[in-house]
C-alpha cells in the first residue's frame, strides 16, 4: 500500500517539537509523553517538527530516535491574526485550541473595557504560558508545524488600523480581512472602537465569546490557500506516494 506524506504524518504515533529535526531529541516532558504515557514501542513512528515548517520521520527506539526521513520544508500559510479578549475559565484556552487546529498563525490577547479576567503580573504571565502550551499541544494532534504565536496583550487603543471588530447588527464584507477581534462574555463598551473601524458581524444569533472566535477562525482560514509541502533533500511531498 502506498500513503501520501500526509498521510503518513496522519497516521505516526504523534507528533513532537525539537530544535532539530535531523537530529531529533525530545525533551524530558515529551520523551516521558511519548514513553509513558503513549506508550510507544520501538519500531513506532512519530513526526518530529521545528515549529517553523520542517519536519520529518523519527522512529523510535529503545535510548532515543533515529531519523528515517528526509527533512521537508511546509509552506508557510499567509498571516492570520485573532484579538482574542481573555475570558473565564477555560474558554480562553478551548479557543486558542480551536484556533490553532483551524490554521491561525497569531493570537493578541485583547484588552478590552469589559474583561472580567485578571490579566496582569504573575497571573497573565501564567495565563500566557498555558495559552503557548495548549498552542504547541493542538499544533501536534492536528500535525501543524508552524507554531502559533502568542503576541503580548494590547489594550483596544492599541489595536492596529487593519483589524476589524467582530459585533452583533452589522453586516461589513469578510473581503480581504487577515485580522478580526473578539470581545469578552459582556461584549464591546460603548464607543470602545472608532466609528470608522471596520466591523464585520457573525450571523443572526448572539455567540458567546469562544464560539464567536471559533466562527471567525474558520473565517478566515476559510479565506487562506491549503499550502504545500516543499521537501529538500528529495523530491517527495504532500501528493507522491510513499511505500
Amino acid at each position: 500500500m502506498t500513503l501520501t506524506a500526509f498521510s503518513r504524518r496522519v497516521r505516526a504515533l504523534g507528533q513532537f517539537h525539537v530544535d532539530d529535526p535531523l537530529n531529533p531529541r525530545l525533551s524530558d516532558t515529551d520523551e516521558h509523553h511519548l514513553r509513558k504515557v503513549l506508550r510507544a514501542k520501538v519500531g513506532e513512528e512519530i513526526v518530529v517538527t521545528n515549529g517553523a515548517g520542517a519536519w520529518t520521520f523519527a522512529e523510535v527506539e529503545t535510548g532515543g530516535l533515529r531519523r528515517v526521513f528526509d527533512l521537508c520544508v511546509d509552506r508557510a500559510k499567509p498571516e492570520t491574526t485573532l484579538y482574542l479578549a481573555p475570558l473565564k475559565g477555560d474558554r480562553s484556552e478551548w479557543a486558542v485550541a480551536k484556533a490553532t487546529e483551524l490554521g491561525i498563525t497569531r493570537i493578541v490577547p485583547l484588552l478590552s473595557e469589559r474583561v472580567v479576567v485578571k490579566f496582569k503580573g504573575e497571573a497573565k504571565e501564567k495565563t500566557l504560558r498555558r495559552w503557548q502550551r495548549i498552542a504547541l499541544e493542538s499544533a501536534g494532534q492536528c500535525r501543524r508545524t508552524y507554531d502559533l504565536v502568542i503576541e503580548p496583550p494590547l489594550r483596544v487603543a492599541d489595536v492596529p488600523l487593519n483589524v476589524a471588530v467582530a459585533d452583533v447588527e452589522v453586516t461589513g464584507t469578510w473581503d480581504g480581512l487577515t485580522a478580526v477581534a473578539i470581545g469578552p462574555e459582556g461584549g464591546w463598551a460603548p464607543h470602545e472602537w472608532e466609528s470608522s473601524r471596520r466591523f464585520v458581524g457573525l450571523g443572526q444569533t448572539v455567540l458567546r465569546s469562544e464560539t464567536a472566535a471559533l466562527a471567525v477562525a474558520t473565517l478566515l482560514a476559510q479565506a487562506q490557500h491549503e499550502g504545500a509541502v516543499t521537501p529538500r533533500m528529495n523530491e517527495l511531498g504532500n501528493d507522491e506516494g510513499i511505500a
